[in-house]
């Protein structure tokens, strides 16, 4: 047998973040700064792909096509001067819902028990998000997850022939998209989780690692997401043998309706209002669950200690 590349001993937790984490669009505050109405961009935004086939595109992603939106305000001068520092200190304004940034730490606090802790047992939180990067890096949740993935914009494009030329005068305002994530996309992420090269830089999302030597197995993931735009992310969590949860506001009937149609098509293993206070029904499902997986990565665990060691089955 070949040694063993990862110990296999991390639980990831994967959290989408608008109206999942945050109760609206992380963009709100954004509009609200340039006084801009967030109805009429979006109304903008989810007619461009229409726009733009009908003008001979074949393809458009609509997914993430508010990001060109946002670049196409900023030229327009509806947007002046929005820069990456901006977003941040925006993102400081994006309320939460209740529980959140503290149940990072509380559903860490699961495995923080000896017959958990002596095998080295841990947590991991990362946020998958078609949002804005540099706008979750402002919020109080940044500092409590281990990655985040997330769109980002450039502010200074490198100009032709700028290997050879001194750097330009930086230019602070956002000009270029730097990374896309949409909905299909944060499977990537996922695998990238899974195979640990998140964590190892020498490890390549494409390489072709066996499961039973990657960092997180998918059977230890638990994800946590909104709604429909997020089945593919359910599907692959769920098909290696993850756990899934959705989530609604509260009082939000067509959330709830959202929520539950997925749970009944089978996409999600139970779902919950968006109160991650400890007692409620999500925030004892998550530690519950987590648990259950502890239970389990302990008793492989101690099943192959005992074969390493030699030592007889015992009574039952």
């Amino acid at each position: 047998m070949s040694e063993q590349l990862f110990p296999q001993t991390v639980i990831a937790v994967l959290w989408d973040f608008d109206r999942t984490l945050s109760p609206g669009y992380m963009q709100e505050p954004l509009f609200a700064h340039f006084d801009v109405d967030p109805d009429v961009f979006w109304a903008e935004t989810n007619a461009l792909a229409q726009r733009y086939r009908a003008g001979g595109l074949a393809h458009v992603s609509e997914d993430t096509m508010y990001l060109n939106h946002m670049l196409t305000y900023v030229e327009a001068g509806r947007f002046a001067g929005l820069d990456n520092a901006l977003l941040r200190e925006l993102g400081a304004q994006v309320p939460l819902y209740p529980g959140v940034p503290e149940i990072f730490e509380r559903l860490r606090a699961v495995v923080d028990q000896p017959a958990f802790a002596r095998h080295g047992i841990s947590v991991e939180h990362h946020i998958l998000s078609n949002g804005l990067y540099q706008m979750i890096a402002g919020s109080p949740v940044f500092d409590k997850v281990n990655g985040v993935w997330a769109c980002e914009f450039i502010e200074d494009p490198a100009p032709p022939g700028f290997l050879d030329a001194p750097p330009p005068e930086r230019r602070r305002q956002l000009r270029q998209l730097g990374y896309v994530l949409d909905n299909t996309t944060k499977t990537r992420a996922i695998f990238e989780i899974n195979k640990g090269s998140n964590a190892e830089p020498g490890i390549g999302v494409n390489d072709a690692i066996p499961p039973e030597q990657r960092r997180v197995p998918m059977n230890q993931m638990i994800y946590v997401a909104d709604g429909p735009t997020d089945i593919p992310g359910f599907s692959v969590v769920r098909r290696g043998g993850g756990r899934t949860y959705a989530v609604y506001g509260r009082a939000d009937a067509r959330a709830f309706r959202k929520a539950k149609d997925l749970s009944e098509q089978q996409r999600v293993d139970d779902f919950g209002e968006a109160d991650y206070r400890p007692d409620t029904h999500t925030s004892m499902w998550l530690e519950t669950t987590l648990a259950a997986i502890a239970e389990r990565i302990a008793g492989r665990r101690d099943t192959l200690r005992d074969h390493s060691l030699g030592k007889p089955p015992g009574h039952r």
